[in-house]
């Protein structure tokens, strides 16, 4: 029997709760076919009109010669990397130690592509542009995340990307944008994706994380590359003979949402100055750079899902689905603002972090 999270189920019953875009259920589907014609011929294993047309637009929108839609952005950045290591003839690669593909996908990248990480950085920090001149391995390519998620979203100023990008290409390094929250960072960087884009020889980005689709992703680059990534994707499994529905959901939720990042950004802002004026609690970033922060706890995890319990049941706000433990006195949980966060009234949320702040300064 699946083990009951007290936390989440209490979340998912407020009235308010304060992270994402909307409920996970099959009404995103619904509302992203409503205004489908049902005559719309389907795509046909990678090809077809619907699938080379939302290919081709958001090729355009990343400014990148050429795009392929992949089912999971796991598959995309795997065959990614592996390509530039063929390509280059060298079987390192390098990036972040808490990256995704070195955390979250059973050493994939290592099983089924016999490639070797390089991990550069300390978890806790960003790759720092000295990280990347003192690096001794000859690698084919260096992945950077923007932002970096399990450190609370935190970016490089633009500055260093772009001398981290000079110096990839003075040594023949290919620079790819793991970029699953790409369009979130753009209010901060004041760019559009095109000009981050331009740094890099191949950027994924994702459609379920604030764009809010079911899943689905794009890997860009030049002709080449995707034509290569192709042959992969097929070799992956990933060419279903249709991914319409992931398709039609990506690009109805992308043209929802886009151009909602920079309000989006504004209310983490917002919410990690209530944040900070808590007892006990910090935000990661002190000031967020994107939609999405982190909130550090000087308290036992049992201690701070008993405040939650009570501030939800008393409030009708919901701040997180999850709570982390770090060790027996912290923890910590992820916040990402969407849709939900503007629908709640201001004073009902002032109130309920003047009662947060409250309780955790009773439960010391």
């Amino acid at each position: 029997m699946a083990q009951v999270n007290p936390i989440l189920e209490a979340f998912n019953q407020t009235p308010y709760p304060v992270t994402g875009n909307s409920k996970y259920s099959v009404q995103l589907l619904l509302d992203a076919f409503e205004r489908m014609d049902g005559d719309t011929d389907s795509d046909i294993y990678g090809n077809g009109k619907l699938i080379e047309d939302f290919q081709s637009k958001m090729a355009a929108f990343l400014g990148k010669e050429s795009a392929v839609f992949f089912p999971s952005g796991t598959m995309a950045q795997q065959i990614a990397l592996r390509i530039w290591s063929d390509v280059l003839g060298k079987k390192k690669v390098a990036y972040h130690p808490l990256c995704h593909l070195e955390i979250h996908e059973k050493d994939g990248l290592k099983e089924l592509h016999h490639l070797e990480p390089v991990l550069l950085a300390d978890k806790d920090r960003l790759i720092a542009l000295s990280d990347v001149a003192e690096m001794t391995e000859d690698i084919s390519c260096l992945l950077l995340e923007l932002p970096q998620r399990e450190i609370g979203g935190q970016l490089p100023a633009f500055e260093e990307l772009e001398a981290i990008a000079e110096l990839c290409r003075s040594r023949g390094i290919k620079l790819h944008l793991d970029g699953a929250r790409l369009f979130e960072v753009l209010p901060y960087y004041g760019k559009t994706a095109e000009e981050v884009c331009a740094l890099f020889d191949s950027v994924y980005v994702s459609f379920y994380k604030g764009i809010g689709g079911i899943a689905g992703a794009i890997l860009a680059g030049g002709q080449a590359f995707t034509e290569t990534s192709k042959v992969w994707k097929r070799r992956h499994g990933g060419d279903l003979i249709s991914l319409y529905p992931y398709i039609v959901s990506s690009d109805y939720y992308f043209e929802r949402r886009i151009g909602k990042m920079p309000h989006y950004y504004a209310a983490a802002v917002e919410l990690a100055s209530l944040y900070n004026g808590c007892a006990a609690l910090k935000t990661v970033p002190e000031v967020p750079v994107s939609n999405m922060f982190h909130v550090h706890a000087d308290a036992a995890k049992e201690t701070l899902v008993d405040v939650m319990l009570e501030l939800y049941k008393e409030t009708g706000i919901g701040l997180t689905r999850n709570i982390n433990a770090v060790n027996d006195s912290s923890c910590y949980y992820e916040v990402s603002l969407g849709d939900r966060y503007e629908a709640i009234p201001k004073a009902l949320l002032q109130d309920a972090f003047r009662r947060l702040n409250e309780k955790l300064m009773s439960a010391k």
